[in-house]
């Protein structure tokens, strides 16, 4: 620094207050009385990841509009907070299908065993959208007791379903063997 020269703004202070306001600003957001300002922020609170939106986002998981409370339970999963758990296992009780999609995502991505159970009851649903993603979320769990449930589900009618469940099965018998190798690596102690 120059002899005389004074220091210059704390930048990292100065970002970290701006990205609070944002945040806030998308909290706020959440109790719009418009619909698409609702959604938007719900799924930006998501993208921006910060643990102070997750009870909010909780909140919003009961909008009386799906649109809302479905990317609520993405966003939730995306933030990776372990007090969503519980909200999005009751979520995926809920009759409208596109929140039981977000929940079932949400665990998924959180890989959540308590999740493993309650998403293979959705492997069931009439809605094929359901299974598929049920079939995805319990992929990304990797939890062995999903195998013969997903095993009866090949010969579902639709192809996406299959695919997602064959992906799926792969993806735990490859954690599965991996854990075993990794298991049996292991010098004795």
């Amino acid at each position: 620094m120059a002899a005389g020269a004074e220091p210059g703004p704390d930048i990292p202070f100065i970002d970290l207050k701006a990205r609070r306001r944002t945040i806030q600003g998308f909290i706020d957001l959440l109790k719009s009385p418009h619909l698409d300002t609702r959604w938007k922020a719900a799924e930006a609170l998501g993208k921006v990841g910060d643990q102070t939106a997750v009870q909010p986002l909780i909140d919003a998981l009961e909008d009386p509009f799906v649109e809302v409370a479905w990317l609520a339970a993405k966003s939730l999963g995306s933030i990776g907070d372990s007090r969503a758990v519980g909200p999005l296992l009751h979520a995926l009780q809920s009759e409208e299908h596109w929140l039981r999609i977000g929940a079932a995502v949400a665990l998924g991505k959180l890989k959540e065993p308590r999740a493993v159970e309650p998403v293979i009851a959705l492997l069931r649903d009439k809605q094929r959208m359901v299974r598929k993603h049920a079939a995805w979320a319990l992929g990304m769990i990797g939890d062995e007791r999903a195998l013969l449930p997903l095993e009866e589900l090949r010969d579902d009618p639709d192809e996406k379903v299959r695919e997602a469940v064959d992906i799926a099965i792969r993806v735990i018998r490859m954690k599965s063997e991996a854990e075993m190798s990794e298991e049996t690596a292991k010098p004795d102690e």
